[in-house]
């Protein structure tokens, strides 16, 4: 994913459960603002308008559609949409640049002002496979958030690593197993620890979302919140410790609570459970401010996630920063909603397929273990370049 691209790998079978103060999931919408004084005028597009053709993408087919066709658009409260859309303007792609000083003066109009902008500004686009498909599968990620220490001790005994500086010249680099158990590969970590942490699931949980914030405590006994982002791999591939229970035939239920009832009757095979996945993740530090702490980590687009508004797709089907409509129903969640185009990840693949990024901490990692259902999705493309 980019700079994070292991957050999007995130599965059900390996949701943790994190001890810490969590944000709310953003299902609820915020009240419509009042009107705006000289929003921008916009004539709205003629319903009875021909649709442009469609568009072709390396392993997606943009299919026309009138706006009365996507689900949901009157409902839909976009005002956090909108701190996304601002976002993406930080590091906007070629086709949206042109919108951005209109997107920032437009973030304090209504949601009906907004609503009746994006309409005539935009050609929407259902999303479908090359052979036609309209469906796919909607799962989520979050930012997992962690105790730790500078120092080992009191408990405090899995490190957090960065790169070590033989990553490049040894691909793949040393395995999880290797890691965690050869003299060598510990040598050239010396010196790399960003935090230590208490449990080693815990940790594998960070390492398969890719980011993560942790509280820290540091040598002079003070306490503060920081970011561990992403920064590398050691090029092994990733495999679900979830599937390796199942494919040897030691669970039937592969969900979190299956896996932590197998870890509490087996304590003695937990490496052998962790070291199922060869793949090890880097983290890199980064501060943590108030403002920070409002939105999650850089998605591949380069620009901060923003909670419910913010998707990881492939990129072979949606370019970064693409405005895209989103709807999935059920069984966790009901969601008809615009969302930013802002991630992806070496697991969401295919044409239909998105990431839903929930937020950080323990309701947003109940969350995004739970969502795996049906999708459906609409790219919102410039009508001046649609061709019709």
């Amino acid at each position: 994913m980019g700079s994070r691209s292991l957050r999007t790998l995130w599965m059900v079978a390996i949701v943790g459960i994190l001890s810490a103060c969590s944000t709310q999931v953003p299902l609820e919408e915020p009240t419509s603002r009042p009107p705006v004084s000289g929003s921008i005028e916009v004539p709205p597009p003629d319903a009875n308008e021909p649709l442009p053709a469609p568009i072709q993408q390396a392993k997606s087919r943009w299919v026309p559609v009138h706006w009365s066709s996507v689900p949901g658009l009157e409902q839909d409260n976009l005002a956090d949409a909108w701190n996304a859309w601002i976002k993406s303007c930080g590091r906007p792609p070629a086709p949206f640049a042109q919108f951005c000083s209109e997107v920032r003066r437009m973030s304090m109009a209504t949601t009906q002002e907004q609503r009746e902008w994006m309409v005539a500004r935009f050609q929407p686009y259902r999303v479908e496979s090359l052979d036609g498909n309209p469906d796919g599968m909607l799962t989520s990620y979050f930012e997992p958030m962690l105790d730790g220490a500078r120092q080992p001790g009191n408990g405090y005994s899995i490190p957090l690593y960065k790169a070590p500086a033989s990553l490049g010249a040894r691909k793949p680099w040393y395995s999880r197993q290797q890691i965690d158990t050869l003299p060598q590969a510990q040598a050239e970590l010396q010196d790399k620890v960003i935090a230590w942490v208490s449990d080693p699931v815990d940790a594998m949980v960070l390492h398969i979302q890719g980011s993560g914030r942790v509280r820290v405590q540091e040598a002079d006994g003070s306490v503060r919140m920081i970011r561990v982002a992403y920064a590398a791999t050691n090029d092994h591939p990733y495999k679900s410790i979830g599937k390796w229970l199942l494919d040897q035939g030691l669970v039937r239920d592969a969900t979190w609570p299956g896996i932590k009832a197998w870890i509490a009757a087996n304590p003695a095979r937990i490496n052998e459970l962790l070291w199922s996945n060869p793949r090890y993740v880097f983290f890199k530090e980064e501060p943590l401010s108030a403002l920070d702490a409002e939105f999650g980590p850089n998605g591949a687009q380069g620009v901060p996630l923003t909670p419910g508004r913010s998707i990881a797709v492939d990129r072979a089907s949606i370019p970064y920063g693409t405005p895209v409509w989103l709807s999935s129903t059920g069984p966790t969640v009901q969601l008809n909603r615009l969302v930013m185009a802002q991630d992806t990840g070496s697991a969401i693949l295919g044409a239909v397929r998105a990431d839903y990024f929930a937020g950080w901490g323990h309701e947003a990692g109940d969350f995004a273990g739970r969502v795996k259902q049906p999708l459906r999705l609409w790219v919102l493309w410039p009508r001046h370049l649609a061709k019709r």
